[in-house]
């Protein structure tokens, strides 16, 4: 097992705080929503379609 050391150095996933920031994007488009949300409504909120212009 791996233990991050202990002191100022901070270590940031980007990967990971990318998907944190996406997840709270769908809880707050989840609790405004008056119903479930749509796959398309979640694939808006994701940013699904930029994806894959990007491409």
């Amino acid at each position: 097992m791996h233990v991050a050391p202990v002191g100022g150095t901070a270590v940031q996933d980007h990967v990971a705080l990318a998907e944190i920031e996406l997840c709270g994007e769908l809880i707050i488009a989840a609790s405004a929503a008056e119903d479930r949300l749509s796959l398309e409504s979640i694939d808006k909120v994701l940013r699904v379609a930029e994806e894959r212009e990007a491409y």
